[in-house]
């Protein structure tokens, strides 16, 4: 199943020349899989109270094509592989039928320690 979230393109993210600046496409993949847990039912303030977090152990990301300010783009979120302990996603953003970014994205999540757990059980059968 593939999560669609769309973003607009605001001046605040473009560099002097319109641009979208590099680093704006992992917020909005990050916005992305915010939306997309939440709406897996994923409570996220509910783990972080019982002291688990998601984080992001790995990006492997390329830029193909610009986006510039005001452009209308959708970010596509869908789960590569799920395993006892990692997450492993493709993300892409496109401008209509164009890929301008993508991105394999792997989390994991981590106790209050910072060591890493096995996904809770709960999490694994969401996804």
């Amino acid at each position: 199943m593939t999560h669609t979230y769309p973003v607009r393109v605001y001046y605040e993210d473009t560099d002097m020349g319109g641009v979208v600046y590099h680093a704006n496409y992992l917020r909005y993949i990050e916005r992305a899989r915010s939306d997309w847990v939440r709406k897996l039912g994923n409570d996220q303030n509910a783990m972080r109270e019982e002291g688990i977090v998601w984080v992001v152990r790995r990006v492997e990301a390329d830029y193909l094509a610009s986006a510039k300010f005001e452009d209308e783009l959708v970010v596509e979120t869908e789960v590569v592989s799920l395993s006892g302990v990692r997450l492993t996603m493709s993300q892409l953003v496109l401008r209509g039928e164009t890929e301008i970014f993508r991105a394999t994205v792997t989390a994991v999540c981590i106790n209050r320690t910072g060591k890493p757990i096995r996904l809770p059980a709960e999490i694994r059968a969401l996804m």
